[in-house]
């Protein structure tokens, strides 16, 4: 799972891992967890990974977040996988929607790879299971 700083990962993480929301402190180093969804286990690295997270509410730094994400998938490791973009922070008002987010992100450009926003709170859980079985689908279909 990848993102800019302060997007939420780390919740999101603790929120799959133990279905609880974590006061969280910025990660130094790296965080890594073992979830298990639907039969398949899922190893989540805040350094890596098929999960982008996008600060919904961030519009300042939405352009940076495109470009770390473009970095990203040019590494030969990412090519062709499927790609999950959390759009976090969904409970704020006013927040960038899915269909802005896709589109700052640049994801109609991305050809050979299949992708999907799906809106989240972290501190909520909601829209995390719903990202997570469509990833799971999308696992199941390369298999």
């Amino acid at each position: 799972m990848v993102s800019l700083d302060g997007t939420g990962k780390t919740i999101i993480l603790y929120r799959l891992k133990l279905e609880e929301t974590i006061i969280s402190i910025s990660t130094i180093d790296f965080n890594a967890k073992t979830i298990n969804y639907k039969n398949i286990s899922f190893t989540i690295w805040n350094v890596g990974g098929l999960i982008f997270v996008v600060d919904s509410n961030d519009r300042d730094r939405i352009g940076e977040a495109s470009e770390e994400l473009q970095r990203m998938l040019e590494n030969d490791e990412f090519k062709g996988v499927p790609l999950l973009i959390f759009a976090n922070k969904q409970d704020i008002p006013n927040v960038m929607n899915t269909t802005e987010i896709t589109e700052k992100l640049g994801l109609h450009s991305l050809s050979n790879r299949n992708w999907y926003v799906q809106a989240t709170c972290a501190t909520s859980g909601d829209g995390l299971h719903e990202g997570l079985d469509w990833l799971s689908n999308q696992l199941e279909n390369v298999e």
